[in-house]
């Protein structure tokens, strides 16, 4: 380049040498250039003429490209679909569905045996899944969320709603692996010391109730924000006539305001709920790795989406059932997030009250 020399004196015979090589494709680079250029401007020409429509065939270009940029959301999900249920016909080659399905034991080995119980049963981990993602962040991020939009389109004021939404959805920025770290150190040894004060020996370190709880306070944007569009879309007419009436405003809102603003705020919910079961860095920061069927929430336990992290982590042959089962467990996560959001949006759609 600018450099009057190489690092290395057997480099400099080579010097003029580049620059000669690179003179002469910089000239081919250019005449081919040159020639496109002529080409397209020939073609342009030719195909000018007075009932030549430019601004139709500009158009139908322009639906073909947006077509086809809609279609990559389609075709991706179709190929994620395709590649999952390939690797899942191979895992099901090796181990039972019955087995995976219906057993209680997860504990993987990497060499099977037919009819055996080979540790693939799956349902410590959907319920671990459910416990944390559906059960105990929803306890945490349904009440909070819920009373946060309520408070911010009836209660504040439109000075305190200007600074108080921004610095609520902050939290859905906050990346998840911060989140992990704030549940490990902090949440974590707080609720293990209160499981001990109140008689638990033993609690462990790494609990569901932690991850539940962080998991929960993450999501809370999302059914806030739900649930702040859906109140702000009942009428104004529909409150101040139950004013009028003699409601107070607590009494409005509880059988007035929430009743119409339902579908969206179930909306919320679910769409909320299949955020927090694939979630991964926070159960996997917080709530260990051991997979327990159990209810108590002060102890260790595991989900799918952290087994799938460890299914997948080191150096596995890629074709040992241990490796396939990562994307089986992939495969269950997927059909349950995307039947919740089928049934989301389905909610949304068929409750939605339009109003005037």
């Amino acid at each position: 380049g600018l450099q009057d020399k190489g690092f290395q004196p057997a480099s400099q015979p080579f010097v003029p040498l580049y620059k000669a090589a690179l003179a002469h494709y910089q000239l081919l680079g250019t005449i081919a250039t040159a020639l496109l250029a002529f080409a397209g401007g020939a073609f342009a020409f030719t195909r000018i003429r007075p009932d030549f429509r430019a601004r139709n065939r500009v158009e139908t270009l322009v639906m073909w490209g947006l077509m086809l940029a809609s279609l990559i959301a389609i075709i991706t999900t179709l190929g994620i679909l395709a590649s999952l249920l390939f690797e899942t016909y191979r895992f099901f080659t090796l181990v039972s569905p019955l087995e995976f399905l219906t057993g209680t034991d997860w504990n993987p080995k990497a060499n099977v045996t037919p009819g055996a119980d080979n540790g693939y049963g799956a349902i410590p981990l959907f319920w671990g899944t459910i416990f944390i993602g559906a059960i105990i962040a929803m306890l945490v991020a349904i009440p909070l969320g819920l009373m946060s939009a309520i408070f911010l389109t009836q209660y504040a004021s439109a000075r305190v709603r200007r600074w108080m939404k921004p610095v609520l959805e902050i939290l859905a920025g906050i990346p998840t692996v911060v989140y992990g770290y704030f549940a490990a150190l902090t949440i974590a040894p707080m609720v293990r010391d209160f499981a001990v004060m109140v008689g638990m020996s033993n609690a462990a370190s790494d609990n569901a109730l932690a991850a539940g709880v962080v998991m929960g306070v993450m999501i809370i944007p999302l059914v806030s924000s739900m649930s702040d569009d859906s109140l702000a879309a009942v009428p104004s007419a529909m409150r101040d006539g139950s004013l009028a009436m003699g409601a107070t405003k607590s009494e409005t809102i509880k059988k007035v305001l929430l009743p119409a603003a339902l579908p969206g705020v179930v909306g919320g919910v679910l769409l909320a709920i299949s955020r927090a079961i694939g979630e991964t860095m926070i159960v996997v920061m917080a709530a260990g790795y051991t997979a327990n069927l159990t209810a108590n929430p002060f102890e260790t336990i595991s989900t799918v989406t952290v087994q799938i992290v460890a299914l997948l982590t080191g150096d596995q042959d890629f074709n040992s059932p241990q490796t396939l089962a990562a994307f089986a467990l992939g495969l269950v996560l997927f059909v349950v997030t995307l039947l919740l959001n089928l049934v989301a949006l389905r909610v949304v759609k068929k409750y939605r009250e339009a109003y005037e």
